[in-house]
């Protein structure tokens, strides 16, 4: 059943009843959740839904729980909790029914099956949360925010998107637009009234507020942001048999790389997430680093030296038990002038690696470890920490801009103004402000969602999973 309805922005949509899992699929859990939204989500869940009290889900109150069974005809499908949420205080301001089911894949999928054969109709990715936004309950910043919690690879990360969720970022925004529509509308009061305005006034005063408008697209769009959505990207390296993916499987946790006392048993490069300190790391184990005249060996060797080309940090493992030798200096050449952090791995044998050699080629701090007694990774945390997040970033009120798209909004806005700043430098008409100041406007209104047109939208929301 369709409706078309107005919604809160004031546009025409066509509003009909979606259905869909909301808990993975992929295997058996405890527990399952299938979710409707729509004006006609109640009136579906009253045709398959008996509960144990008498009477009509629509005749229920608001926010009440219910035990009973989901009936496909006289068949019991499931014994469920269902929980009601009318209009409009709701996830999507619609009328919204949660069914908790037990968690087998073919149970939930005869739910599903169910109630779009009542009349839903299966969701589109991501489509709850874009009927949240389409009326107006949340704006596209707070909208790619619950995709981000889902996706959050660290604390820092989680409570930032967090942060974004309760508005932060939304209000910082219309904050910021407001301040930059009120000086757009002094200057055009200036140039209709210049009697009683001085024109004179104009340009330093918006010179000071550009400043300050600046400074705060600078404090949202911190290069720690990155770090907080995506990770750091990590390279192991260093020559055959140094440790490298002994290392890497201390920092996991689990035996991931093979690991023997044959030199160059790594052929290959090997990816992994870790977190470290609270800091998403995408580490890349390598083959070791030798001049080698094994075909095999120098497909691995060049992955190595490819993988480099990205990397946020190097992590060279050095095996302190041997001297250095010729494929040490190489790979040091290599790394030269990079974020490195030196391993002196095997810190439980005899020393007989030359770490003064090491710290005259490479400006990088050297950390005593152990991969056999797992020592030193506590340091290792440290420096990581203290690289990236330069204590920039903590566990306060301060909140970054994580998402590509909202990123490039506010360099383009920020953009704009530098476009104003400069023609107040070189003197340029007040009237010639304005178009550059209504841009920084326009940009900084599409990270919340303002004049973002409907193809964007749909691009954003077919990005989200499934029954979010």
């Amino acid at each position: 059943m369709y409706i078309l309805c107005r919604h809160l922005r004031g546009e025409y949509i066509l509003s009909d009843t979606i259905a869909a899992v909301s808990t993975a699929m992929t295997s058996s859990s405890g527990i399952g959740i299938v979710r409707m939204s729509g004006p006609d989500a109640v009136r579906i869940a009253d045709l398959v839904f008996r509960g144990k009290r008498p009477g009509k889900l629509s005749d229920m109150p608001s926010h009440t729980i219910h035990y009973g069974y989901i009936f496909d005809g006289d068949d019991i499908i499931d014994e469920v909790l269902l929980m009601l949420m009318k209009a409009p205080n709701t996830y999507t301001r619609e009328d919204v029914v949660e069914i908790d089911c037990h968690g087998g894949p073919l149970v939930l999928q005869s739910v599903l099956d169910l109630l779009i054969r009542r009349g839903a109709r299966p969701a589109d990715p991501g489509e709850f949360t874009k009927r949240a936004f389409l009326n107006g309950r949340i704006d596209l910043s707070q909208a790619e925010a619950v995709m981000d919690i889902i996706q959050s690879k660290s604390t820092f990360a989680l409570k930032n998107s967090v942060g974004m969720l309760r508005g932060s970022i939304k209000d910082k925004i219309i904050e910021l637009r407001k301040s930059i529509m009120h000086d757009i509308a002094w200057i055009e009061a200036s140039l209709d009234d210049p009697e009683h305005i001085d024109s004179a006034d104009i340009g330093p005063l918006i010179a000071e507020h550009i400043q300050g408008w600046m400074s705060e697209i600078d404090g949202l769009i911190s290069e720690n942001a990155r770090v907080l959505k995506e990770g750091v990207k990590t390279v192991i390296l260093g020559k055959p048999n140094a440790g490298k993916s002994s290392i890497m499987n201390v920092l996991l946790g689990q035996d991931r790389a093979i690991v023997t006392d044959i030199a160059g048993t790594t052929r290959d490069t090997l990816e992994e997430e870790v977190n470290l300190a609270g800091i998403p790391l995408i580490i890349v184990d390598t083959a070791g680093i030798h001049r080698t005249d094994d075909l095999v060996e120098k497909i691995g060797v060049d992955r190595a030296r490819d993988s480099l080309k990205d990397a946020d940090l190097i992590i060279y493992v050095v095996d302190r038990s041997t001297r250095l030798d010729q494929n040490d200096y190489d790979i040091m050449d290599m790394i030269r002038g990079r974020n490195v952090i030196v391993l002196m791995n095997k810190s439980d044998l005899e020393c007989r690696a030359d770490a003064a050699q090491i710290a005259d080629k490479l400006d990088a701090p050297l950390v005593e470890v152990s991969a056999k007694e797992e020592t030193g990774i506590d340091q290792l945390a440290a420096l990581v920490k203290k690289m990236f997040l330069s204590g920039n970033i903590s566990y306060n009120d301060q909140v970054f801009l994580t998402n590509a798209r909202q990123k490039a909004a506010a360099d383009r806005a920020r953009d704009s103004l530098r476009l104003v700043a400069r023609s107040i430098e070189d003197g340029m008409p007040e009237d010639l402000f304005t178009v550059d100041l209504m841009d920084a406007y326009e940009e900084l209104g599409h990270i919340i969602g303002q004049s973002v047109g409907e193809d964007m939208i749909d691009a954003i929301f077919s990005q989200f999973c499934m029954g979010k």
